[in-house]
């Protein structure tokens, strides 16, 4: 996959961690521009607009990205709520620069007056030592958004440190079964496996192992775990690469298909999930 651009300078930092989300998820699941047209509604120019930084992402975009790369949109989403306030906010900011400065004019143009005022003051003073002198007005605090400011950052620094913590955690949670192969063989490239999807009497078969429904688990590989990536692919649910191996994200796809299909999410592919792919 290409390396994204870098994101612009001046993006806002709210909005930076919520693209940085969207593209490690799409990075991950190696989606291009075009998948992300087909499966989400919007098209791969908006998604350009969206992953540059240069266009924040609406709502229902967040919630179709990670709805095909089966990640929690929660936190996303409040990513999302937080960089659309912080984006209105800026620009609202830009459009009110200019009364700003007119009222700071007529402040320094009323400041020569005040100056008068205190000499004014002072030769009173001269006149009247005994006289105490009434302390000058406290002037208002200027930019009062800036606190504002500093904890919406905060909060926006501890939401993107816990969507890397779910997205790590989530790789993490899967079974893994480590086996220990002889020493004298060599590790092997896995086959490169092409979905030829075709239906044959109202059953879907990606043409990789002759129609078979045999049960499959996680750790399993070969053509029967190709054959069943390119079924769960077409359902539009995402296993990763279609590799032939029964890895964490195709577990995971797995167990959202059944789900999805009111099957026990158990994530093993017996008859009944064969039948619901095909289906």
């Amino acid at each position: 996959m290409p390396r994204s651009k870098a994101l612009p300078a001046e993006l806002d930092p709210h909005a930076q961690q919520l693209v940085t989300g969207l593209r490690r998820l799409k990075d991950r699941d190696e989606l291009t521009l075009r998948h992300l047209a087909a499966k989400t509604g919007y098209s791969a120019k908006s998604w350009e607009r969206y992953l540059g930084g240069t266009s924040l992402p609406p709502r229902e975009a967040v919630e179709a990205l990670a709805r095909i790369t089966g990640a929690d949109p929660a936190t996303l989403l409040a990513l999302q709520e937080i960089a659309a306030d912080s984006w209105d906010s800026r620009r609202g900011r830009s459009a009110g620069e200019a009364p700003p400065a007119e009222q700071d004019a007529e402040g320094e143009a009323a400041e020569p007056g005040a100056v008068d005022g205190t000499e004014a003051v002072r030769e009173g003073e001269q006149e009247s030592p005994g006289r105490p002198t009434a302390p000058p007005p406290a002037v208002p605090a200027r930019f009062p958004h800036l606190a504002l400011t500093a904890g919406l950052a905060v909060l926006v620094v501890a939401l993107g440190t816990a969507l890397l913590l779910v997205l790590l955690l989530d790789d993490d949670a899967a079974p893994r079964h480590v086996a220990t192969a002889p020493s004298s063989t060599a590790a092997s490239t896995p086959p490169a496996y092409t979905c030829h999807l075709t239906r044959v009497d109202g059953r879907w078969a990606a043409g990789l192992n002759q129609g078979r429904d045999t049960e499959i688990g996680y750790g399993a590989t070969g053509a029967d775990v190709a054959e069943a990536q390119c079924l769960l692919r077409r359902a539009g649910i995402s296993p990763g690469g279609i590799d032939g191996m029964f890895g964490p994200l195709t577990l995971r796809a797995v167990k959202t298909f059944q789900a999805r299909a009111g099957l026990v999410a158990d994530g093993m592919l017996g008859p009944r999930s064969w039948k619901a792919l095909r289906g």
